[in-house]
């Protein structure tokens, strides 16, 4: 079958056509400079460019897989979670598509999207795993325990891992979104330099906090201006920053692993294009015998594709959608 799918839940516009488990184009359209003097995404601009954006993205999804309307079998669209106004462009776009083309329309969710990204082109190797979804606004640790069966082990209570890597980014000055900025500058940073926060490292729960170790930056940066002249201390805080958060995400992730007696792990979500975070996983997978399956960095991002491929698996499973006004992982309301 041949599905139309697209994407609108927070700042990228993006179709995507999928056909028999394959991603045939996947058409994006990022709204970075947009809302990069604002130093965040604004919901109301970012549903305005979706509004303008939608039309072409999904002619120019269209054009790369050589396909025509006439050629859909269903349509599907990203229901939630996101940002509400930017959700409903594209949502309420889709189902106006499948009722004009007279085809089956299906909802999905955009954390269980990331969930199976991991898998797409390779469903065949699919086994059960322990799943780290990590993101601006989201950080989850999912139980997969067979396909399009899974249960939600922990999420962060406060600020995501994404969002602790802006926040903390632009209390530094660098430029919005600033999770790549630190990940570049990390590089050639001293992870030990500063002594930060692992919040709930200790904690025997698989739920996350990183309210606190943004915190802590933003008192350390209020005791130490001076830092922030020096290009060098600048680098080093960039990598005792990300240390910190890597090693909560790669520590609780392995633990939940070993819980649940999988042999499998795997990431997903924008932070999961995070070098040092990659690295990492694989480190800890390989010291204790886990398989690693990371989602391929073009589909960690926002992307219909990965939202037409698990529409097209939901469908020919017969899995119903879920409402849009609920934020739901296969019945399981996330807080």
């Amino acid at each position: 079958m041949t599905i139309l799918a697209v994407e609108t839940s927070c700042d990228e516009t993006s179709a995507a056509v999928v056909r028999e488990g394959k991603i045939l184009s996947n058409a994006v359209s990022s709204q970075i400079a947009l809302h990069a003097e604002y130093g965040g995404v604004v919901p109301e601009l970012a549903a305005r460019e979706h509004l303008k954006n939608l039309p072409p993205v999904a002619r120019a999804a269209l054009d790369e897989a050589q396909t025509s309307a006439g050629e859909i079998d269903a349509i599907a669209a990203t229901q939630g979670p996101g940002l509400p106004t930017a959700l409903l462009v594209g949502f309420k776009a889709a189902q106006a598509i499948a009722f004009a083309l007279r085809k089956p329309f299906i909802g999905i969710n955009h954390h269980e999207a990331h969930l199976y990204s991991p898998w797409i082109g390779d469903f065949a190797a699919f086994q059960p795993n322990v799943s780290l979804i990590v993101s601006g606004g989201h950080t989850i640790l999912v139980w997969v325990q067979s396909e399009l069966k899974h249960k939600v082990l922990g999420a962060t209570i406060d600020d995501a891992a994404g969002e602790c890597f802006d926040k903390t980014g632009k209390l530094m000055g660098l430029p919005y979104p600033a999770g790549p900025e630190i990940d570049k500058l990390a590089e050639q940073g001293n992870p030990a330099a500063f002594g930060f926060p692992r919040p709930l490292l200790a904690d025997a729960s698989d739920d996350f906090s990183f309210s606190g170790l943004k915190t802590s930056v933003r008192y350390f940066l209020r005791d130490n201006p001076e830092l922030l002249d020096n290009p060098q201390k600048v680098r080093d805080l960039c990598a005792s920053i990300q240390a910190a958060i890597v090693e909560v995400l790669v520590a609780k992730t392995i633990r939940a692993a070993k819980r649940a007696g999988v042999r499998c792990v795997t990431a997903s979500g924008g932070v999961t294009c995070n070098r040092e975070l990659r690295k990492k996983l694989e480190h800890a997978c390989k010291k204790n015998g886990f398989i690693l399956r990371l989602a391929e960095k073009d589909l960690c991002t926002d992307n219909a594709g990965m939202i037409g491929i698990l529409a097209e698996r939901k469908f020919l499973a017969g899995t119903s959608q879920v409402p849009m006004d609920q934020e739901i992982i296969s019945g399981l309301t996330l807080a």
